[in-house]
């Protein structure tokens, strides 16, 4: 199992060694779920309004990035710009016209009560947004336990309501050494084998008007 520390320059097991116990104590369950088969991913909740590739294609490509950055010590839970570089970077491989983006993300309780806000990162394709690493919120000490955001992925019009994203105009995602050096070549590899040879037609999600609402 690849463990991949979250701080540049220290191993994951120096930076689990001095790190607090409610950390500890997180990443020792993500490791009983990674060994029990049990980690989420994004495909599972997903709001799919799409019709950029096909259904599968969206879900498979969701999790292949879950998958990938889920290796750092403490899940992806606060890896949704590393996500969105990656996921960015495999839209483009498929030359479909995706942009990275940063910025505001507030969330709502079901009265309409903003429950958080934070800076997040997600990515655009032509009028969709892709939203896709929310679904491992309640791993993030930083986040009230009250989130409950689905992955969502079509139009930036039919967003639910449940949140709000406002985009940074002008950010810019930093670079990432992990993004680059160890999980964007491993994508690209899998791109080639899983995508190339796919030619099928672009479809919505089946069940978008009814899990939106």
């Amino acid at each position: 199992m690849r463990e991949i520390s979250p701080a540049v320059g220290i191993s994951a097991g120096d930076f689990l060694r001095s790190a607090p116990d409610e950390v500890k104590q997180i990443v020792a369950e993500i490791r009983r779920e990674k060994r029990a088969g049990l980690r989420k991913y994004p495909s599972a909740e997903l709001l799919d309004c799409s019709r950029v590739l096909t259904t599968t294609q969206r879900k498979f490509l969701l999790d292949k990035v879950a998958a990938l950055v889920d290796e750092n010590l403490c899940g992806r839970s606060e890896m949704c710009q590393q996500f969105a570089e990656l996921l960015h970077l495999a839209l483009s491989y498929l030359r479909l016209p995706s942009r990275p983006v940063v910025g505001l993300a507030i969330y709502f309780a079901t009265n309409g009560r903003e429950i958080h806000r934070w800076r997040h990162a997600w990515v655009r394709v032509g009028e969709e947004a892709i939203y896709g690493n929310v679904d491992c919120l309640s791993e993030n000490p930083t986040v009230p336990k009250t989130v409950k955001v689905a992955p969502y992925w079509g139009p930036v019009a039919r967003m639910p309501r449940d949140r709000r994203l406002r985009e940074e105009r002008g950010a810019a995602l930093p670079s990432d050494e992990d993004v680059s050096s160890i999980w964007w070549p491993e994508l690209k590899d899998w791109l080639s084998r899983e995508f190339s040879a796919r030619e099928e037609p672009a479809e919505r999600g089946t069940n978008c008007e009814r899990q939106i609402r």
